[in-house]
């Protein structure tokens, strides 16, 4: 059997597998996983196992000093590995419920078999008696939302130009998922608090456990229980529990408006808490107000353009009915050519553009969201990248 056959051979095991329910199936294919990974003929399955011992001392006994965060299925440590002195993120899931158990498996095998720039890379897992961790690659700057929402006076917003880094970097995560795997996944939790950034603050998309494989063949859609975080999921999920790739989108779209505004998919500081999205469809409707979505802490430093275009971008992501909402690789192209425009704060007057009061049919409005139709040359310089 040569390479290719051998890999459409594992992507169908693993698909299979995946769909299997129950503790006894899950037992046995953690097992199969590892037995790949040791007998050398996993290919892109190369995750390593670790035993509980190992995890413990690498994370001084899950010391309350070297957590991380907490989630819905357990809890994230820093960790340094004895053996080879790297700094990981080791995910302890809660040992009782299925579905800890089954997230775990999931994101055994998606990140066992899925490589992407902008997914976070899974080094390895225990699967000692009940206790079930996974070991990542440590990402030093946290979360996207540790830099959005309630920050401390001494810490500095992110820049325009790094936003629009961050938004068409995840883009690029979720697009290998949904245009380059094969089936493709649905990831169905994106959201800001999964999106960790490495150095230089380069997005990568984590946290696995919910994620589905996609509709094949003349499927248009999955139909599932419907999981995942409030104020970001798609309303025909929310409410069908039909699960498809604008579902993601969907998602993109309420992360991109956290990115714009600063503020958060819920904001619970309001009574019944006021949903983002929401909050946005009043303001998509009127261009003229589109400069008062822009987060306050960017100080009015960004390009307006750029503003209108992301905007536009995002109202596309969100649209209510899923059909007319774009693929991801459009998101990618349009986002792609914002990150490579360099705002320059001492340029000309960023302020400037078209009067408040100019209608742009939904035509112009697409053309404007991929860069098309740009007026906005003199306030943009753009990158040899």
């Amino acid at each position: 059997m040569d390479d290719k056959e051998d890999s459409g051979v594992k992507k169908e095991a693993v698909k299979n597998d995946y769909r299997k329910e129950g503790s006894a199936a899950q037992s046995h294919h953690v097992n199969r996983v590892s037995s790949v990974q040791k007998d050398g003929t996993g290919g892109h399955i190369a995750a390593q196992t670790f035993t509980f011992r190992e995890l413990a001392a690498a994370t001084r006994n899950f010391s309350p000093e070297c957590l991380l965060g907490e989630g819905g299925f357990g809890r994230v440590y820093k960790g340094h590995l004895e053996s080879t002195g790297q700094v990981v993120a080791v995910k302890q899931y809660d040992r009782n419920g299925f579905q800890g158990n089954r997230a775990f498996l999931v994101e055994v095998l998606m990140l066992s078999i899925l490589h992407h720039p902008n997914l976070v890379s899974l080094i390895g897992y225990c699967a000692d008696g009940d206790q079930r961790l996974l070991v990542y690659e440590f990402m030093p700057l946290g979360s996207l939302g540790d830099h959005l929402h309630d920050l401390p006076p001494d810490k500095e917003p992110l820049d325009w130009n790094t936003r629009m880094k961050i938004a068409a970097g995840a883009a690029k995560g979720l697009e290998y998922l949904h245009d380059k795997a094969n089936p493709p996944v649905i990831y169905r939790d994106l959201k800001s608090s999964n999106i960790l950034l490495d150095e230089g603050f380069h997005p990568k998309l984590s946290d696995f456990g919910l994620a589905k494989l996609g509709p094949v063949g003349d499927k248009t859609h999955v139909s599932t229980r419907v999981m995942g975080t409030y104020g970001y999921c798609a309303p025909e999920y929310a409410m069908t529990g039909q699960l498809t790739l604008k579902s993601d989108v969907y998602s993109f779209g309420v992360v991109l408006l956290e990115l714009i505004t600063g503020r958060k998919a819920i904001d619970n500081t309001h009574s019944h808490g006021q949903h983002l999205v929401a909050w946005a469809r009043p303001l998509f409707k009127d261009e003229g107000k589109f400069p008062t979505a822009a987060d306050p802490l960017l100080h009015g430093r960004y390009p307006m353009e750029g503003l209108y275009q992301a905007l536009a971008v995002a109202d596309m992501c969100l649209q209510e009915q899923a059909a007319t909402r774009p693929p991801i690789g459009d998101v990618v192209t349009a986002l792609t050519s914002l990150a490579s425009q360099t705002y320059d704060p001492n340029g000309s007057d960023h302020t400037s553009r078209v009067g408040p009061s100019t209608r742009r049919s939904k035509e112009d409005r697409k053309n404007l969201a991929d860069g098309s139709d740009s007026p906005d040359h003199g306030r943009v310089v753009a990158t040899d990248e």
